[in-house]
């Protein structure tokens, strides 16, 4: 059985990466060897990551009474690392917003990035990754295109992802999805996003094979 974590990452029920994700789901259902659970991250609600969170570290080992603010960043920092420690491939599904991914991301991914859990520094000061028997998969919706050699360096939602994921954490990417244009090319649009679809679908029926 393998352990599929799925963040999503677009409250809009109109999203495109809202429809990858819910084509990702249903077909990832029809595979009874996964086991797929979904992190919510606007649903979950977290908390900012800052001091807060190092507040509450000192506070509950001292056995102090922790603000609102302190237990909810505890939480959240508990919820991330809980979810993304049992599973064995983590799906992302999210939308390029103003160039970068929705905020409710980066507090996931703020949680989860630490040294010690999925990074760590050697004695020669070099970064070694401490997630690399972890696969993951990116699902993007971009209504601009991004994948020219000019603006490529614009996106900094994929490109952020696979920074974070695959150069930090160490995990190995296998399966991209990045549905793009549709919004710059209306007449397109509809054409645009069922051949991205049927991309998700595909993917998510052979995800066992791959993984």
């Amino acid at each position: 059985m393998t352990n599929v974590l799925v963040v999503r990452a677009n409250n809009r029920p109109d999203g495109v990466s809202t429809s990858m994700y819910n084509a990702f789901i249903e077909e990832a259902a029809k595979n009874e060897a996964l086991n797929v659970t979904t992190f919510d991250v606007f649903e979950e609600n977290l908390e900012y990551f800052g001091q807060e969170l190092f507040n509450a570290f000192g506070k509950a080992q001292n056995g102090e009474e922790l603000t609102t603010r302190e237990a909810r960043s505890l939480e959240a920092f508990n919820k991330s690392r809980e979810a993304l420690t049992v599973a064995d491939v983590v799906v992302f599904a999210f939308p390029l917003w103003n160039m970068t991914i929705p905020a409710a991301l980066q507090s996931f991914i703020d949680y989860t990035y630490g040294a010690g859990y999925s990074f760590k520094y050697n004695e020669q000061g070099q970064l070694v990754s401490l997630m690399t028997d972890k696969k993951y998969v990116v699902l993007n919706a971009r209504g601009g295109i991004y994948s020219t050699p000019e603006t490529a360096p614009m996106d900094m939602s994929a490109n952020y992802i696979n920074l974070v994921i695959g150069g930090v954490y160490g995990m190995e990417k296998i399966g991209e999805v990045i549905i793009e244009g549709h919004a710059s090319s209306k007449n397109d649009a509809q054409a645009i996003i069922a051949a991205g679809l049927d991309q998700v679908k595909e993917l998510a029926k052979n995800l066992t094979v791959n993984a």
